[in-house]
């Protein structure tokens, strides 16, 4: 008895689609790439509705993910470097965010005229309202896989990504 066929996602037919009218196309290589996007799609919408669920704006979500990551304290053009913004940007981000109470500015213990960014526990429960929702649906999504499967799934994108870093 013959095994029986995996089952299709849209991604094959999009791939079916195009073979015969590119038939040079390499259907595995167009199939990883097309569910990468689709993937990519499906998490950034998720994270738009559990965004909007929390009341957090995307430029707020960033800011505080990048503030917890430094530990939940940073100077602001440390949060401006990790931000890929202009220090003057990340000023009126902070100035939203302390009138919301998710962050306070402190004087800096290392160098008097600076001063740092801290999260509050508004801010990092706000935070983690959202990244919580989109974990949720990640580990949803990779839970089809086994623990060894989702290894050897970030050791390939890993090779993938390598070569996409070093061009």
């Amino acid at each position: 008895m013959a095994d029986p066929l995996p089952p299709r996602d849209a991604t094959d037919d999009h791939v079916a689609r195009w073979l015969p009218v590119l038939p040079d196309l390499d259907p595995d290589t167009e199939g990883a790439v097309t569910r990468a996007m689709l993937l990519s799609r499906h998490l950034r919408r998720t994270k738009e509705r559990s965004l909007a669920a929390s009341g957090l704006d995307r430029h707020e979500y960033d800011t505080l993910h990048k503030l917890a990551g430094r530990g939940g304290r940073a100077a602001p053009s440390e949060l401006a470097a990790d931000l890929g913004l202009a220090p003057a940007s990340v000023t009126g981000r902070l100035d939203g965010l302390e009138r919301r109470g998710f962050v306070h500015r402190t004087p800096s213990a290392v160098d008097r005229r600076r001063i740092d960014v801290e999260l509050t526990d508004a801010g990092r429960a706000a935070w983690r309202e959202a990244l919580d929702a989109v974990g949720d649906e990640e580990g949803r999504l990779l839970g089809v896989l086994s623990k060894e499967e989702r290894k050897q799934l970030s050791d390939l994108l890993r090779r993938v990504m390598l070569v996409a870093e070093s061009s």
